[in-house]
Formats: C-alpha cells, structure tokens, sequence
C-alpha cells in the first residue's frame, strides 16, 4: 500500500487564510507512521462565532502559536511527494493553497484525493457524508471531532478501510475501482 498523508485544517474565520490548527497522519505499509499536530496563529487573526461553536477556539488558545511557514517547517518534508487525503479536499486543499499563498511561499505540486467524494459513492445508504457520520460506518469512534488531529486520523481510518474493502494500494487504483465499480 502506498505511503500517504491525511490531513485537516480548522479555521478562524471564513477565510481559507485563517488557519488555526493543523493536523496530520502519515500512513505507511497500512499503519500510521506519524502523528503531528500544531495550533497556528491565524491570519487574518480573529475568531467568528460560529467557527468557535464548531471546534471552541478562540483567540487566546493562538494568540502566542507560530505562523504557518514555521509550522509548516516542521511537517512539510515528510509530506513532500505524498499523496494528500482530506474528507471535504477542497477545503483543505483551499486552506493549504491560501496560506501558502499568503506567505509568499512556492506551492509545491500536491496531489489530494477526498474521502467524502469517495464515500459518496461507495457508502450511498449512509444519512449524509460527513466525516463522524463515514468513520462511524468505517469503524474507527471519532471522539474528538473538529480537532485537527483527530479529524486527520478519521480521514486516514476511512481511507485504509476503503483501500481494504476494493482491495487497492494507492488512491489512483482507488479512484478507477470507485469510478468503474460505484
């Protein structure tokens, strides 16, 4: 089974520039690898309501975090040529693309894959395919969702157990099976 990456962003507010937390799951071999997980400090660097309602940060739990480049630092070389899995990718991939774009910093050419596009079309009995209603149906107990990491290794969950129910080894397999079998 090929390496990968699942990732998750939460934000501050309704720009894809606001990133508040990072997490990320590098999968090797089937099994997790590698766990990181870093509070950022958002840019632009307030928290609404309603993005606080869904994780409960606020602006203290960042006010003393790292930027994003010095976060990045950290993690960005063990996902360089991985592939990126995220449930709702263009979110994520949006997030990723705006803060790069932000901070002036080259994009590199990351490939992401989407569980919730996947499991929309593999798991169509579910009542909707938000990432606790598809862990749950995957098996794994999402415990502390809209946590970053948490959130991450849900996404990862959902994608070994797609990868076990088609019997694939990397997500352009995964992706033909669903396209030609769902």
């Amino acid at each position: 089974m090929e390496k990968f990456a699942a990732i998750d962003f939460e934000t501050a507010n309704g720009q894809r520039t606001s990133v508040c937390s990072v997490g990320v799951i590098i999968v090797e071999n089937g099994e997790i690898t590698n766990r990181f997980h870093s509070l950022i400090r958002p840019r632009p660097n307030f928290y609404t309501y309603w993005t606080t309602q869904v994780h409960g940060m606020v602006f203290d739990d960042t006010k003393n975090a790292p930027d994003f480049p010095d976060v990045w630092s950290q993690i960005g070389q063990e996902v360089s040529g991985l592939p990126l899995v995220a449930h709702n990718s263009p979110f994520d991939e949006g997030c990723l693309k705006a803060v790069f774009n932000l901070y002036g910093l080259s994009y590199p050419d990351y490939k992401f894959y989407c569980t919730c596009r996947l499991s929309r079309k593999m798991h169509k009995g579910l009542v909707n395919h938000q990432l606790h209603t598809v862990s749950e149906h995957c098996g794994y107990d999402l415990k502390q969702h809209h946590h970053a990491l948490a959130d991450a290794e849900a996404c990862a969950a959902i994608a070994l157990n797609m990868f076990q129910k088609t019997q694939t080894n990397s997500f352009e397999e995964l992706s033909a099976f669903v396209k030609q079998n769902y």
